[in-house]
């Protein structure tokens, strides 16, 4: 009998993707993403994880290799219909957000891939807009303008803004950098909230903090330098030996209630570990 997920098709697909600028940015990069896995995207700065998303969303051409996104494929269809489809939050959005704006109009502005909206908002775009605020909690910022909110606040609307697209793919680019820790976790609290309202849609966080990695993520990919480390279920993956060629330096993993800490390893050689968590 025919395994009925053999026919399933990958929600995102990269083969062989080579980016070179002055030198490999991406080098041979083979990855998918099937339906109903959450990826975490893990490595240093400069490791290329941002690269790989803007090649998603067509924004860094691939020197070699292919990209498939949807069923589509980069270079065989119209681009800025994929990027419909695919929500994101980081830092290159929320600046260009103005001060001024409200939070109903950040959501609002989703559905038409603006970035400040203009114009009335129409009467099912408004209840559109906060039936997805109130599932992120921040329903209450309803018209508060944008100058005046947290950044945690601003990353649970650009999530908002996102779904009201109705979007397939959701990009989270290091959504916690400038978050305290009380934000942090309540913003990762919300996508755990989102998953169980949405298991349908493709959570991709990139970051280089495990402590960020929540239960509702299935399957990590490690970069180093443009290349792959380990990718695959978490489990498999996310391990004291993979975490220390990926940073290039001694760490030791440990995992409790579903999240993680990492310690970076002493040099010394008596086995101890030095105080903190690498951040």
């Amino acid at each position: 009998m025919k395994d009925p997920m053999s026919s399933v098709e990958p929600v995102l697909r990269v083969d062989q993707l080579t980016i070179e600028r002055n030198g490999y940015i991406l080098k041979d990069i083979c990855w998918q993403v099937m339906p109903g896995e959450n990826w975490v995207i893990l490595g240093a700065n400069g490791s290329g994880k941002t690269v790989l998303l803007k090649s998603l969303t067509g924004y860094f051409p691939p020197t070699r290799g292919s990209i498939s996104v949807l069923g589509k494929t980069y270079g065989k269809f119209d681009w800025n219909k994929v990027r419909l489809r695919i929500g994101m939050v980081s830092s290159s959005i929320q600046q260009r957000i103005g001060q001024g704006e409200r939070a109903i109009e950040v959501v609002v502005s989703g559905k038409y891939a603006q970035v400040n909206y203009w114009g009335p908002i129409r009467k099912k775009d408004r209840v559109r807009a906060r039936s997805l605020m109130e599932r992120l909690e921040c329903d209450h910022l309803l018209d508060k303008s944008w100058i005046t909110l947290s950044q945690g606040e601003r990353q649970r609307l650009l999530i908002a803004r996102a779904l009201m697209a109705k979007a397939e793919i959701l990009i989270l680019d290091e959504p916690c950098a400038g978050l305290d820790p009380v934000a942090r976790e309540q913003f990762l609290n919300s996508l755990e909230n989102l998953n169980r309202h949405r298991p349908d849609l493709s959570l991709l966080l990139v970051t280089h903090h495990v402590e960020e990695i929540t239960p509702c993520f299935t399957h990590g990919l490690l970069l180093r330098a443009g290349e792959t480390v380990a990718q695959g279920p978490m489990d498999r993956t996310l391990d004291s030996a993979s975490l220390s060629l990926t940073f290039d330096t001694p760490l030791q993993l440990e995992r409790s209630k579903g999240r993680f800490r990492l310690d970076w390893v002493s040099p010394r050689g008596d086995g101890m570990k030095d105080e903190g968590v690498m951040e």
